[in-house]
């Protein structure tokens, strides 16, 4: 299934939790975030957040063991690592930040399953301190997607990925996620594209406020378990499409059986 790039926010999506919340919790700074959230973006609050768990004698170590922790649903890892297994290239778009994402994926063994990461960019600094800068400089200019938060219009990285795998030949999209950050590149999906929802998450309303404007086939999951059985069923469904032209008309193999299990789109709201 070279033909099929999936496409996985990271947060609530891979992971059941927002990470970025998770480890403010965890080493107990959730009152000082809470204060300091109405004064400035979440992506610049975190690289303050940053400074001050540092501040505090809390060490990366420390960062690393609790994100470690962070819940995962069982099917996850499995989903993703099968996705892989036929064929599919996964890429990750996320609001998160470098560092989280990729010590989470080490730690679960599925970090050279990804091609790509897209998100902010983080680093240790020569103090140990974690920091996290914006994927999109607002400072200098704005990304002019009036959808999305100042630093990651994921809108616009869609788009560049598009362009990149169409020049190596025709591609389907898979693209999963749950966040209000999710809409805009859910409306850069092509006829022939599935986007998947969470349900009953921001992105999920936002879609079925008007799901006439999302050209892509639109299936929602819920949790871990049906995450992984609606997107192998997608991988399954797009197989037995672009083989179909390959297939004798006597010669029907099972694509009955197949057939039973592949996941309805959702209904279009009137």
């Amino acid at each position: 299934m070279a033909g099929i790039v999936v496409v996985f926010d990271f947060d609530k999506t891979i992971i059941d939790c927002d990470s970025d919340n998770w480890v403010v919790d965890e080493l107990g700074f959730t009152d000082l975030f809470n204060q300091l959230l109405p004064t400035m973006p979440w992506n610049s609050l975190m690289d303050r957040m940053m400074k001050e768990i540092h501040s505090e004698g809390k060490t990366i170590e420390d960062i690393v063991e609790v994100l470690k922790r962070i819940p995962i649903h069982p099917q996850v890892v499995p989903a993703i690592k099968a996705a892989h297994a036929l064929g599919c290239e996964l890429r990750i778009v996320s609001d998160a930040n470098l560092f989280f994402i990729e010590t989470i994926l080490n730690h679960l063994g599925l970090r050279d399953y990804f091609s790509e990461i897209n998100t902010n960019p983080s680093y240790v600094d020569e103090e140990g301190k974690l920091r996290i800068f914006p994927f999109h400089d607002f400072t200098k200019s704005s990304h002019g997607c009036s959808l999305c938060p100042p630093n990651m219009c994921k809108g616009v990285i869609m788009e560049r990925i598009q362009a990149t795998v169409t020049e190596e030949g025709k591609k389907k999209f898979i693209y999963l996620g749950d966040g209000a950050g999710d809409y805009c590149p859910s409306l850069k999906l092509k006829e022939g594209d599935f986007v998947m929802p969470r349900k009953n998450f921001p992105v999920w309303d936002l879609i079925c406020k008007n799901p006439l404007v999302i050209k892509a086939e639109i299936h929602e999951w819920s949790d871990g378990e049906e995450l992984g059985q609606v997107l192998l069923g997608l991988i399954n469904k797009i197989s037995i499409e672009e083989n179909a032209t390959f297939i004798s008309t006597d010669c029907k193999l099972q694509t009955i059986s197949v057939h039973e299990t592949l996941p309805q789109a959702l209904p279009v709201q009137q």
